[in-house]
């Protein structure tokens, strides 16, 4: 039991060191953090570029098939 009491301020020693070190560091990576979520890097900016564009020639494609049947279902209705 004395060895226990004896060893309990040295176990708890190290907790409250890596508690204060986690406080200390915080607010740097809060801060990196936050300036990672304001800025865009160019490779992040490509990629959505390329999405946009993806998407719309998905959109311009979708359109043409559309416009493509009602031509043809056009063509077989008589007047």
């Amino acid at each position: 039991m004395r060895v226990l009491v004896l060893l309990l301020p040295l176990a708890l020693g190290g907790c409250l060191v890596r508690t204060a070190a986690d406080v200390v560091t915080m607010p740097v990576k809060a801060a990196g953090w936050t300036a990672d979520k304001l800025t865009t890097s160019q490779s992040e900016a490509d990629e959505k570029r390329g999405r946009e564009l993806r998407k719309a020639d998905e959109r311009r494609a979708k359109e043409e098939r559309r416009r493509a049947r009602e031509e043809r279902r056009d063509e077989r209705t008589p007047y």
